[in-house]
């Protein structure tokens, strides 16, 4: 950080812990500083929720919308789907914080619903105690759109990538041991699309978990680009 990027960062800080003792333990609030996405993680009230600290990097949502730059068209995003460090299912909200039109930081408030949930089924479960009872919800199919690519949560650059690499595995149902070279590419350009490659040593990484040289990645990189 510098300049005025530094200064607005600070005051981010202390609204980050503001707003972490205002809203209670189920939320988790975070501040990222984009200059460096390995250790982006700057400041952190309630990190017991996604098991993070300080330092840690970008996540895969995070990197996806660097990646795909739509911060351009707004200044925030609401009601993404995340996963905690234990399975539970987070409400993810991300405010995009800009100097001078320039994205320099993110403010994320992630909420853990599942004691509220817990909750309700108790109540609707004395209401209906032999019927299956699911209230009002969004339809199936703007669930699955927003389960199909969870946010992960990592303390370490090399989980954030080892972590994509299996997503995109198991989405082509194929092991990296058996892997041919036109699915190789798929998983390649998947990972670009995704940001993956802008987590500094993500190269290293996915060549190690695809069983592939570090050259045979760059080579895959550097056809894609040729073809765009």
């Amino acid at each position: 950080m510098a300049g005025s990027s530094d200064a607005l960062l600070r005051q981010y800080a202390k609204l980050t812990e503001f707003l972490g003792r205002a809203l209670g333990p189920d939320y988790e609030v975070a501040l990222h500083d984009l200059t460096d996405t390995n250790r982006s993680l700057i400041a952190i009230a309630n990190g017991h929720i996604s098991g993070r600290k300080v330092g840690a990097p970008l996540t895969n949502r995070a990197l996806s919308i660097l990646r795909d730059k739509s911060y351009e068209k707004t200044d925030y995003r609401i009601h993404d789907y995340g996963l905690s460090v234990n399975g539970k299912e987070l409400r993810s909200n991300t405010m995009f914080i800009k100097d001078g039109g320039r994205l320099v930081g993110m403010l994320c408030i992630n909420f853990d619903d599942s004691r509220y949930r817990e909750v309700s089924n108790r109540i609707l479960g004395l209401c209906h105690p032999d019927a299956f009872f699911t209230p009002a919800a969004e339809p199936e199919s703007m669930q699955a759109q927003r389960r199909a690519m969870p946010e992960q949560f990592s303390n370490s650059p090399d989980a954030v990538v080892t972590d994509a690499v299996g997503r995109e595995l198991e989405r082509l149902g194929v092991t990296a041991e058996r892997l041919t070279s036109d699915e190789r590419i798929k998983v390649i350009a998947a990972l670009d699309a995704g940001g993956i490659f802008l987590i500094k040593g993500a190269v290293k990484d996915v060549a190690a978990a695809l069983h592939c040289s570090q050259a045979s990645v760059y080579r895959y990189l550097s056809q894609m680009k040729s073809e765009t």
